[in-house]
């Protein structure tokens, strides 16, 4: 299964106010894999951008000059995502956005949902966790996913968050990507680990080390509290 894990940032709240589109940014998952394929775009909305959402992202006008307008970049971003399960925090928000836009150029195909499938991860965090914050901060806090390096909201950044969180709220593990060079030394693997040898090939066994058996009873914990833990009633 393809999935695109997607975010935007814009120049206001509104598009009946006529705000547009500025950052696109999104991660691709294959079978809950991190693929390490990502489409990211600054857009130039040939409008001012309200202050409000200026300090939530820190994106200036004088930023995008030089920029693609959207009908400019429509194309390469519908390739990436088409046939797809868009994953997204607060879905009408940013598929309103990006229909908006393919209206504006008069987009032969100018609804989101004629490309790909929407998953709202707002929705489904409202149903685990009614009455509590679901904000993709809130999460993140919730699920101990780091977000020490978002100093301000982006699209790339936001959607990489919420990549991590959608795999946790949904399996419990996030599968990353190890670059080669990691996969072929054995050195390089945090903790304990023994290699067995089976003909020419080596296998790297790494052994969980104290700190990550406790994240790993706490999330075990976690999941009885939200309902039925399998791992637990064999215990």
């Amino acid at each position: 299964m393809r999935q695109v894990v997607l975010d935007t940032e814009t120049t206001g709240l509104s598009t009946t106010k006529g705000h547009r589109i500025i950052e696109v940014g999104c991660i691709e998952l294959v079978n809950r894999r991190l693929t390490g394929r990502e489409y990211h775009q600054f857009i130039n909305p040939e409008r001012d951008i309200d202050e409000g959402a200026e300090r939530v992202h820190g994106i200036s006008r004088g930023d995008l000059e030089g920029q693609p307008v959207f009908a400019n970049i429509a194309e390469e971003f519908l390739e990436f995502i088409r046939g797809s399960q868009l994953v997204i925090h607060n879905a009408d928000f940013d598929v309103g956005f990006l229909n908006y836009e393919l209206q504006l150029m008069s987009h032969a195909n100018p609804m989101i949902s004629d490309h790909a499938d929407v998953l709202d991860t707002l929705s489904m965090a409202r149903k685990l966790h009614p009455g509590q914050r679901n904000s993709l901060d809130a999460l993140c806090k919730r699920y101990e996913v780091d977000a020490s390096r978002r100093d301000v909201h982006g699209a790339l950044i936001d959607s990489e968050l919420l990549a991590r969180v959608y795999l946790a709220m949904t399996g419990g593990q996030a599968a990353l990507m190890l670059d080669s060079e990691e996969l072929a030394d054995p050195s390089s693997q945090a903790g304990d680990h023994e290699t067995l040898q089976r003909g020419d090939s080596h296998l790297v066994v790494v052994k969980a080390n104290d700190q990550e058996l406790q994240a790993h009873d706490a999330l075990l914990d976690r999941m009885r509290n939200e309902g039925t833990c399998l791992w637990r009633n064999t215990e």
